[in-house]
């Protein structure tokens, strides 16, 4: 029996990917979309500019957009994707988790408060349960859960490899593909021939939300990971992919061939869209590429470079795309597994 789903911001290009991935998607059959004031009312092919690389499934193209409101989405609808706005999905969000719907988002608000699941499934399933104690202090018959930034997403499950190794200190300098801004982030006259060395919030998003990932939850809270995370965040003119160049020292001696082999053994879950194997490692030195490798897995994989040696840990580099395993596909991997746990 299929779980019948709703996309909140769906005209947006997160939107788009999601709906990409949950048309053909064998559990979810897509019930409702809303966007903005302006795009309500009209069929969705009319109000999204699609841009994704496929055509609009013609399953969806003529749905009728509602006004992202809980009035406005039907009560048989069991699971809501949300790629709002952060300053709407904050105020938004709340709303239809209190009207009883479970709400998977990659807005970037609430990421970090202390009841809100901030998940990678094969990282930190069990981080799910904090539903548990969010309902119980804020009385809500449903669930909000989060899937953490696109940068963060790209780095996270190697660290969570090394962290077997005693993880102490990470530093990270990320190539970031323009499709990370969304579509009018980052206009050609600045991006063409350029690189741009700052992204607004983008370190503080690395540098918090990985800790949270990879910290302990006791059944009440979840204790962040004591390691010290420094990042700097570069945009650069590839359309789709995040390239991070990753420096992490551990407690215990790392050798690269230990590492590399750990790295293998990472596998993902039963979920329909978790890869076999969650970390493809390349042997030449000059990969990953974005345009060679986001598509790894059909964008769910993590592609990570030879490991080398420094005096303190290793070196790597590691590489996702970001608008699938990094935005999109992270929240469509959270429904699964908030089906999987029996929260829907």
């Amino acid at each position: 029996m299929s779980v019948r789903v709703g996309v909140l911001g769906a005209t947006g290009a997160v939107g788009q990917r999601l709906i990409q991935l949950l048309d053909p998607h064998p559990e979810f059959e897509i019930a409702a979309l809303t966007a903005s004031e302006s795009s309500a009312g009209r069929t969705y092919r009319d109000a999204a500019k699609w841009r994704v690389d496929s055509p609009i499934p013609d399953g969806v193209a003529d749905i009728t957009v509602g006004a992202t409101d809980p009035d406005e989405v039907p009560d048989d609808v069991d699971l809501l994707f949300s790629s709002l706005p952060s300053s709407v999905g904050e105020q938004v969000e709340p709303e239809f988790a209190d009207a009883g719907y479970v709400v998977s988002s990659n807005s970037s608000n609430a990421r970090l408060a202390d009841d809100v699941p901030l998940v990678i499934p094969e990282v930190n399933h069990d981080h799910l349960d904090l539903i548990e104690v969010q309902r119980d202090e804020r009385g809500w018959d449903g669930a909000l859960i989060k899937n953490p930034n696109c940068s963060t997403i790209t780095m996270v499950p190697s660290l969570a490899v090394l962290d077997g190794f005693g993880l102490e200190r990470v530093t990270v300098s990320t190539l970031q593909a323009v499709s990370g801004a969304g579509y009018d982030g980052v206009s050609s006259m600045e991006i063409i021939d350029n690189v741009l060395p700052h992204i607004g919030g983008e370190e503080e998003k690395m540098e918090t939300e990985s800790r949270k990932l990879l910290g302990e939850f006791d059944g009440s809270e979840v204790e962040w990971h004591g390691m010290d995370v420094a990042a700097s965040c570069n945009r650069v003119p590839t359309l789709d992919g995040h390239l991070e160049n990753v420096w992490a020292e551990t407690e215990e001696s790392a050798s690269p061939e230990a590492v590399e082999e750990a790295f293998r053994d990472a596998s993902g879950l039963d979920l329909p869209s978790s890869p076999d194997r969650l970390i493809h490692v390349f042997d030449d030195p000059n990969r990953p590429q974005p345009r060679l490798d986001r598509n790894i897995d059909d964008g769910q994989g993590i592609a990570v470079g030879p490991v080398q040696e420094t005096s303190d840990g290793v070196q790597y580099d590691c590489l996702a795309h970001n608008t699938i395993r990094g935005a999109a596909g992270a929240s469509v991997l959270n429904g699964e597994l908030l089906v999987d746990q029996n929260y829907i």
